[in-house]
């Protein structure tokens, strides 16, 4: 199968741009894969449109009309709420698709309990008082916040010039709309998502989406193969993009027609 025949297309997640993606892009094209394409889910680097509602639902129901607009399937990858809105998408309009691929499919079993994090998300209060201090920080401060959490720079940088309040309002609307037990309850059609090949992005290191056990049952009942990356973590395209990029192509590549 060519590698040009199916376009690719990037969602990232939250805090973030997808500036996350600029390095495995580079990578992708020395492997001879171009035609690649990022969507930015509104206020993650795209504006929030007026009424849009910034939820599960929300998001999924964007990228079903990002999608449409292709006119032909295409190989979708979703990190981290991208990986979400990817999941749900595979499961409610698989017709969209040639292939999928998430690194979050654990946090749809029905045991999945949210990182500490996403529950100060989730806490009225609490939640608005930790995304105002990234993004009510001035630009270097919230660099040195993101480099803490791990992503590295340059990325860094480029994700905090787009982490504005309208990012934070979303934050919050979209993580406590995904209280447990909302995915959990989508999670019980996740055989609907083996309508199409999928592939389950297992990053070791990441111990905020599920446990390895989790993330490759929920890999089972989507129908989905499962690739670990040993030793990386949640931003593992950033961390070692050229094997990212190795893992991603090798699917593609064996997949059919």
């Amino acid at each position: 199968m060519g590698k040009e025949t199916r376009t690719k297309v990037l969602v990232h997640g939250l805090p973030e741009t997808s500036a996350v993606w600029e390095p495995l892009l580079e990578e992708l094209e020395k492997l001879g894969h171009r035609d690649v394409v990022r969507l930015s889910p509104p206020a993650f680097g795209a504006p929030r449109p007026d009424g849009f509602s910034a939820t599960v639902e929300g998001y999924r129901d964007w990228l079903v009309g990002e999608l449409s607009a292709f006119g032909a399937p295409v190989d979708l990858v979703g990190h981290d709420f991208g990986g979400v809105h990817a999941v749900n998408v595979a499961i409610s309009r698989p017709d969209l698709l040639h292939s999928w691929i998430s690194d979050v499919a654990g946090v749809f079993e029905p045991d999945y309990v949210w990182h500490p994090y996403a529950q100060i998300m989730m806490t009225p209060g609490e939640g608005e008082r930790a995304i105002g201090e990234l993004v009510g920080a001035e630009l270097p401060d919230r660099v040195a916040i993101n480099v803490q959490g791990g992503i590295p720079e340059p990325a860094a940088g480029k994700v905090a010039a787009g982490q504005t309040v309208e990012m934070g309002k979303a934050v919050l609307s979209l993580y406590r709309s995904a209280r447990q037990p909302a995915l959990a309850d989508r999670g019980r059609d996740l055989a609907a998502a083996a309508a199409r090949p999928g592939l389950v992005l297992i990053a070791t290191e990441d111990h905020a989406v599920g446990s390895l056990e989790q993330r490759r049952r929920a890999a089972e009942r989507a129908g989905a193969r499962s690739a670990t990356l040993t030793g990386l973590g949640h931003w593992w395209m950033l961390e070692d993009p050229a094997l990212g990029a190795k893992v991603l192509a090798e699917f593609w590549e064996g997949l059919p027609a």
